[in-house]
């Protein structure tokens, strides 16, 4: 039997997500900030720049995770490799080169607890179940999922949408009954959420962090002439056709460092 003082109990950590056997916990403040520290660590708290971590409830269930990711365990927990032979290890490697996940995903089972390192990244427990035949991810999103969720890799459609995209020519796909938790660079009440039906989104650039796996997903020209395209200024767009969902950030980290779409300088706001 464990005792568990200040862990569960603590102030500064708050529960702000619960899904299946996933809990997502945020760190209030920093409490251990040096004196040249303090500024940085005052801001960073206003602007809820806050460590998060994602803790497992293991009750005669099991969980993959990112390798590297765990960072305790209590109870009657055991660790797998996920791997089961050299042919089984280099197919994994080939699947995290192409989606920038982790070759291997240990799993971990048993009756107990898991915790993952803290993150300044967003994390979102997502329902797999919810999006059908399955969600297709942006690269590197992926933190943990049930470990009877199916893995599989799609390939995108044409050799333009690897040069235009700014997807990659492969993404990981996820399906099945279960939860999943991924690492977003914005919160989740800010994704913009697009439910389609015979129908299409077109988006400029990569700003769609989840998709579902039964929409057609082409990159196009903005315009029917490259001309067009290029008299617009959007060049060539994401487009997603036919029946289902869309997880968008309307946002991106840096995004606001750029004056690209701003108004112009002139003598008179200088």
């Amino acid at each position: 039997m464990i005792q568990y003082n200040n862990v569960f109990n603590n102030p500064n950590m708050k529960c702000i997500a619960q899904g299946g056997q996933y809990f997502i916990y945020e760190h209030q403040e920093d409490m251990s900030v040096r004196p040249y520290e303090a500024e940085t660590a005052y801001f960073m708290k206003e602007m809820n720049v806050k460590k998060r971590q994602v803790l497992v409830q293991l009750n005669g269930t099991a969980t993959k995770i990112q390798a590297g990711a765990m960072q305790w365990t209590a109870g009657n927990v055991q660790m797998q490799t996920g791997v089961s032979g050299v042919g089984n290890f280099l197919g994994k490697m080939v699947k995290g080169a192409v989606t920038g996940e982790s070759a291997a995903k240990p799993i971990y089972s048993g009756t107990g607890y898991l915790m993952l390192e803290p993150t300044f990244n967003h994390l979102l427990i997502e329902d797999i179940g919810s999006w059908g035949p399955g969600v297709v991810l942006d690269d590197g999103l992926f933190l943990c999922c049930d470990a009877n969720i199916q893995e599989s890799i799609t390939k995108r459609s044409g050799v333009t949408s690897a040069m235009f995209g700014g997807e990659g020519i492969f993404n990981l796909c996820l399906s099945g009954q279960g939860y999943a938790v991924l690492e977003l660079p914005v919160q989740r009440d800010e994704l913009f959420e697009f439910i389609l039906q015979d129908d299409e989104l077109k988006i400029d650039g990569n700003m769609a962090v989840a998709w579902s796996s039964s929409l057609n997903f082409t990159v196009e020209k903005a315009a029917k002439s490259l001309m067009g395209s290029a008299v617009s200024g959007e060049g060539f767009v994401n487009v997603y056709r036919g029946t289902g969902k869309v997880l968008m950030a309307p946002t991106l980290p840096g995004a606001g460092l750029s004056n690209f779409h701003g108004p112009e300088q002139t003598s008179a706001t200088k």
